[in-house]
């Protein structure tokens, strides 16, 4: 089996959208499918679209390549969009309806939560084949193995982190709590911020690290012994995820997807009574952290549920391609030749990049030999 992914993968501290994207690469590459990044090849068999947006940095190609490489290279494709995004997590506005429009190609939709599912049902999507595949962090980074439960004889420490810095992330809450712990919560609790924040937003009582990812994120973790995720209309969000799996209790919002990765394994609050439901969960820490173990969800389980789809979507290949919308917008059919010509400028732009990262290791290696050789 050869999958195509629209994105390409970011190295570095990035988004749960990227984690997503290099964390099923590894698995459907160590499960013997062949993994690329582009259009150029005409044996592709499933296409997963993750973002359609031309503004996002790691998109490679959206919705209107997908349409022209099935109509003049590929017609068997079977194309799966990815559904983790929408309007209501940063009060954006046409993000929903673009999604909508790109769904055109698509023959099956995966969520990442029932709640995003709604919201684009009542939206009116497109009836077609639509399954939800709850999202996992990798386990062989976050897991509860050196995480240390609280023994009272030290403060209670908390921790969130975010890459984003959207007003939806719960700051409010986040600066409430900066405060408390000024007063009330002075001998009892310490609060740790790790990620990116709004510029105007000024902690005293917090203590804040710059983004991080991997190992290092997860060892500052498990340093903590609670995770308080203050973010809104989240569709799925991995924040909350990896510190469940390093074995923290969660004190979540009740808000998007977020609650259906949190039931039963930390406690839900609202804006109202954010402080009422932080003193439930210094009262009932220890229930809750021996409850983290059975954590049902990480990035094994999830990437499997991906492989096993597109296994079986394969085997109804020609009932969904008999499914399929023929009268779509002739705005996203190219000219065949001015398409052909725009995948192979692509193709081109690619070698271009790969040489020029050779020439430049071997400029620095040539440097390298010289400063050792004349001591320069």
């Amino acid at each position: 089996m050869k999958v195509s992914i629209s994105s390409k993968i970011v190295e570095g501290p990035w988004g749960g959208g990227n984690l997503f994207i290099k964390n099923l690469s590894q698995y459907l590459k160590l499960n013997g499918v062949k993994v690329v990044h582009d259009l150029f090849s005409k044996d592709i068999d499933v296409i997963l679209l993750i973002d359609p947006r031309k503004d996002s940095f790691a998109t490679v190609y959206g919705h209107k390549e997908i349409i022209n490489y099935q109509k003049y290279i590929n017609n068997d494709v079977l194309v799966v969009q990815r559904f983790n995004e929408c309007d209501q997590r940063k009060n954006t506005k046409g993000l929903n309806e673009f999604l909508k429009t790109a769904n055109e190609c698509s023959d099956v939709n995966i969520f990442v939560s029932n709640w995003l599912l709604e919201v684009f049902k009542k939206e009116g999507l497109q009836n077609k084949q639509n399954k939800v595949i709850m999202t996992g962090a990798q386990q062989n980074i976050f897991n509860s193995e050196g995480y240390k439960k609280w023994n009272k004889e030290s403060k209670l420490k908390a921790v969130t982190h975010h890459w984003g810095n959207n007003v939806n992330k719960g700051f409010e809450i986040y600066s409430l709590l900066d405060k408390l712990l000024d007063t009330k919560y002075s001998d009892l609790l310490e609060f740790t911020y790790v990620g990116n924040i709004p510029k105007e937003l000024k902690f005293k009582n917090t203590n804040y690290i710059p983004p991080t990812h991997g190992k290092e994120l997860a060892q500052i973790l498990k340093n903590n012994h609670f995770y308080i995720t203050a973010s809104k209309n989240e569709p799925s969000g991995n924040h909350h995820i990896e510190a469940a799996q390093c074995g923290l209790p969660i004190l979540y919002l009740d808000s998007g997807g977020i609650p259906e990765f949190c039931d039963g394994f930390g406690i839900s609050f609202n804006e109202e009574n954010f402080q009422e439901k932080l003193d439930e969960m210094i009262d009932k820490y220890y229930f809750f952290e021996a409850k983290m173990v059975d954590y049902p969800f990480n990035s094994d389980l999830m990437c499997k549920e991906y492989l096993d789809e597109f296994y079986r979507i394969l085997k109804i290949k020609k009932k969904l391609i008999n499914n399929r919308v023929h009268n779509r917008k002739t705005e996203f059919v190219q000219n065949k030749y001015l398409f052909l010509i725009k995948l192979n400028s692509l193709k081109l732009v690619n070698k271009n990049i790969y040489f020029s990262k050779i020439y430049m290791l071997m400029k620095r290696l040539i440097l390298k030999i010289k400063s050792t050789v004349l001591g320069l």
